[in-house]
Formats: structure tokens, C-alpha cells, sequence
């Protein structure tokens, strides 16, 4: 694996990258962000994606032009193909992502779920560092996003904000948004967070959880109250995990068939 790789996260507002320095888990440079076109059309949005490796190909520590570039997208990736649309127009679905962009940007492109590429980059560089077992990363926002680690290998496309809680999808209940939505205090949110991560304990015994989302700046206000036997800590990349975990993405399959 080289030193410096480039990742570029995809999501509903925003289109970011950076060129990331794969021993440290960090951006070497500034990262670079343009708005989601609207509509956000295939074709639109790898135009932005261009844009923003082209940019980052300038930077003093860019890798060779030819080298891969990690790309996070919203949606269950298998194979390259979008499976599904969150927060973006409804014309991915089917869409071979990875040929698009490759075709776009003229290098290999590795595609990965953004919860996925945040898992990743915490569980190599971050609050999961050196753990074995199963580690479960949990993003609280719009939705739930999850990744599902086991002994550092991901196991890709778990969507465990969609599992059924109290006869609920999970991520209409538990999440920042519905906590925001229902005007929820941090207490009314706590026993909606208990409800589901005692369900993810049960589930799965995992030896970690690792909260991430815009909500874990304020971990202190939920996290310490809820009644848990497995450690739940808060996410340490913020939000450049997605940039940084598709960066790494890219480098580790680099060679592999996808």
C-alpha cells in the first residue's frame, strides 16, 4: 500500500475528497467540497466527482494519476452496482457506479457504502484501533448507518438501521433526526438509543461499538447513560472517516478482483 491515497464521500448535500496519508489515517491537505448537483443524476454527479479528483491531482501529495481513487456512495453496493438510493435521485438504482466513474475519471475507481468506509478508516485509525472481534460502527443522522467489522475484515452492506425495534424500523425511531423531529431531551433520546443497542447486543455480542454521526460531538450527553455490557465509545475521524476509509478501500483491493 503507498503512502498517500485519494478518497472522495458522496452524500446528499455535499460531494468531498482529499488525498489521505494511509500510515497516520488523516488528510494530508485540505479537502476539497462541492454541492451535490440537483438533481443528482448519475451523470451529474460523476461530472463533480471528475472535478474534485482533478483538483486533488494538483496537490503536492497526490499519488500517481493512475492510482485508484476510493469513492463512498449512499447506497448497498454489491459489485460495483448501486442497490438502492438514500438522499440521492432514484436513477442509481442499478447503476454499475464503479464503470461510470472509471470511465469518467480514466483510473480504477472502488466503490464502497459511506457507513462502510467509515467503519473502515475507524476501526484501522480510529476509536476501534487494535480491536479483534466484532466491532460495530453505528452513525446516528438522517438515518442509521452501520458497519459490521470482525477481526478488521468489513463485512460489507450491513444495514442494521433497518432493523425492527418495538415493531419499528430503527432508524425512525433512533436516530438524530427523529430525535430532533419529536423535540426528544437527551433523556426521551436515551431510552430510544437503549432499546435499540441492547437489540444489537443481543443480536451480535459484539466486542465494540463505535458511535459516529454530527450527533457523537455531544456523546457525552447520551452515551455514559446507556446500560450496555459491550464498550460504546464515540467515532474519533469525524467527518472525514468516509474519505478517509474509501481511500484506504481503494489501496487494499488495489490489484484484487472487486
Amino acid at each position: 500500500m503507498g503512502r498517500y491515497g485519494l478518497g472522495i464521500d458522496i452524500g446528499g448535500t455535499g460531494i468531498k475528497g482529499g488525498v489521505v496519508d494511509l500510515r497516520k489515517g488523516k488528510l494530508a491537505s485540505e479537502r476539497f467540497r462541492i454541492d451535490t448537483p440537483r438533481p443528482a443524476t448519475p451523470q451529474a454527479v460523476a461530472e463533480v466527482v471528475a472535478l474534485i479528483a482533478a483538483e486533488l491531482d494538483t496537490r503536492p501529495d497526490a499519488p500517481a494519476p493512475d492510482s485508484p481513487v476510493g469513492v463512498t456512495f449512499p447506497a448497498i453496493i454489491r459489485h460495483g452496482v448501486a442497490h438502492s438510493a438514500a438522499n440521492v435521485d432514484k436513477s442509481w438504482i442499478g447503476t454499475d457506479v464503479d464503470t461510470l466513474l472509471t470511465s469518467k475519471l480514466g483510473r480504477p475507481v472502488q466503490m464502497i457504502n459511506d457507513a462502510d468506509a467509515a467503519g473502515l478508516a475507524e476501526v484501522r485509525y480510529g476509536a476501534g484501533k487494535g480491536m479483534d472481534g466484532t466491532v460495530l460502527v453505528i452513525t446516528l443522522g438522517t438515518g442509521i448507518g452501520s458497519a459490521f467489522i470482525f477481526n478488521g475484515q468489513l463485512v460489507p452492506n450491513a444495514e442494521l438501521g433497518h432493523l425492527e425495534v418495538d415493531g419499528f424500523d430503527a432508524e425512525s425511531r433512533a436516530s438524530a433526526a427523529a430525535r430532533e423531529r419529536e423535540g426528544l431531551d437527551w433523556d426521551g433520546y436515551v431510552q430510544r438509543l437503549q432499546r435499540y443497542f441492547s437489540h444489537l447486543e443481543f443480536l451480535f455480542s459484539p466486542m465494540l461499538f463505535v458511535v459516529g454521526g454530527g450527533i457523537s460531538k455531544r456523546s457525552e450527553d447520551f452515551l455514559p447513560k446507556l446500560k450496555l455490557s459491550t464498550p460504546i465509545v464515540p467515532a474519533e475521524l469525524k467527518n472525514n472517516a468516509g474519505i478517509v476509509g474509501a481511500a484506504l478501500q481503494a489501496n487494499l483491493t488495489q490489484g484484487k478482483p472487486d
